[in-house]
């Protein structure tokens, strides 16, 4: 299943896990990106980027600035004054038109969390001064989130290119070229380009594979495809063909995201993030075990990696794919592996919440799941594994606290996949 995240979903799950706010180093995240795209930063700049601390939990978020601070302010209701209000922010982030806002007294601005039904996790934030936490800027354009390349588990072969969306905008245009583009400003296309589309979102998942050094940005459009603004500056991303030690091979639980509304840009939901080692993610969001088997020779052999890490199945299985092709296409992608000098290291599959999944993505699910399940992992048990599905063993299904959709885990899940791997992938390797 591509993690093709919809931001305006209305109604879903109910939302069951403990609150986690990131620490104070989020707070000026998608502000340091744009410091790092060379936005110019100017005290009377017509935009603002307000930006708060991420919420690992939430599904969207409101925001409401206002002139003064009640004197019977309420943590837990909104502002009646407020001279401004956005109840669908899915990013901790947001774009402002500074000319739409009163500009000679201070303003104040809160932040609220909201699940998938639409219920508040928690209060408000404390009101604090939007100058506190603003970056202005003359260039009428998105922001974009570029965490590739700074970490681990921040080489992905599959881009996904996130964005904090422009005033008045109702779509975007994404860009790829293969230099860094020669024209800065306005809306034409660089001469340099190799690809492009268009998206609602405020992401797009890139379905070809990306090596070598290459650029991205992004443009606002109107309701009628319009230009607003022009194009951010563009974002560089190298990901060189070379010799890697260890690579992540699977679907979109290993390419990243999760929670609905966070996706592989958001390195949190990534559990390659948490590991104590560098890795290249080779996954790609969609993939069937078969899918696997055939893309094997264009994404993997061009990085030769020592060691591949290899979690697939999921989605051919809840789809009513029978085990034994499962565990044949798995014996093939390491058939392939040692061929090629590769050792193949196969990782258990987490259970799956199939209700969820339905009211999720309105999509069914196989009735024999566990039995299938339990006779690929079975499997995977005899072979070279680290068991990644092990933490869950004793759940029939995969709880919401864990995976909001059914099959994507949270941080938190991905997390403790990162764990295991962690403490097995030392041991698979020292007998290997």
């Amino acid at each position: 299943m591509a993690i093709q995240w919809k931001r305006r979903l209305a109604a879903g799950l109910v939302l069951a896990v403990l609150p986690l706010i990131m620490t104070a180093g989020s707070l000026h995240f998608h502000c340091e990106e744009v410091r790092a795209a060379q936005v110019i930063k100017e005290e009377k700049g017509r935009y603002g980027c307000l930006t708060w601390p991420q919420n690992l939990n939430a599904v969207r978020s409101e925001v409401e600035i206002f002139k003064e601070i009640p004197k019977d302010l309420r943590a837990d209701a909104p502002i009646a004054t407020a001279i401004y209000r956005n109840t669908q922010v899915y990013m901790n982030s947001l774009m402002l038109d500074m000319r739409q806002l009163p500009g000679k007294e201070p303003l104040f601005y809160r932040v609220r969390s909201y699940d998938l039904d639409g219920h508040p996790i928690g209060p408000y934030s404390p009101p604090a001064e939007v100058e506190s936490a603003l970056f202005k800027t003359e260039r009428n354009a998105p922001i974009p989130h570029n965490p590739y390349g700074k970490g681990n588990g921040s080489v992905l072969l599959y881009p996904v290119y996130a964005y904090t969306g422009n005033p008045n905008a109702a779509s975007y245009e994404i860009e790829v070229t293969s230099k860094y583009p020669e024209n800065l400003h306005g809306f034409s296309p660089s001469v340099h380009r190799i690809y492009a589309a268009k998206t609602e979102l405020t992401d797009l998942y890139d379905d070809a594979p990306r090596t070598g050094t290459y650029y991205w940005r992004v443009r606002g459009m109107d309701s009628t495809g319009k230009p607003v603004g022009e194009w951010s500056l563009p974002q560089e991303i190298k990901n060189p063909v070379k010799h890697w030690k260890v690579a992540v091979y699977g679907d979109s639980i290993s390419h990243g995201g999760g929670h609905l509304s966070f996706g592989p840009a958001d390195l949190a939901y990534s559990y390659e993030s948490y590991l104590d080692f560098p890795s290249i993610n080779l996954s790609q969001s969609g993939d069937t075990s078969e899918a696997m088997v055939m893309r094997f020779e264009k994404d993997v052999l061009p990085f030769s990696p020592d060691y591949l890490l290899i979690l697939g199945g999921t989605n051919s299985l809840r789809a009513g794919v029978p085990a034994a092709d499962v565990i044949s296409d798995l014996k093939e992608i390491q058939r392939k592996c040692r061929k090629h000098g590769i050792t193949p290291i196969l990782m258990t599959l987490p259970p799956i919440n199939p209700e969820n999944i339905q009211k999720a993505f309105n999509e069914p699910t196989y009735e024999g799941w566990k039995a299938s399940f339990a006779e690929v992992n079975a499997f995977i048990r005899g072979e070279v594994h680290i068991d990644t599905a092990a933490p869950f063993e004793e759940m029939e299904e995969l709880p919401t606290w864990l995976a909001l959709d059914g099959i994507h885990g949270d941080w938190n899940m991905k997390r403790m996949m990162a764990e295991v791997i962690n403490l097995e992938f030392p041991k698979v390797i020292a007998g290997d």
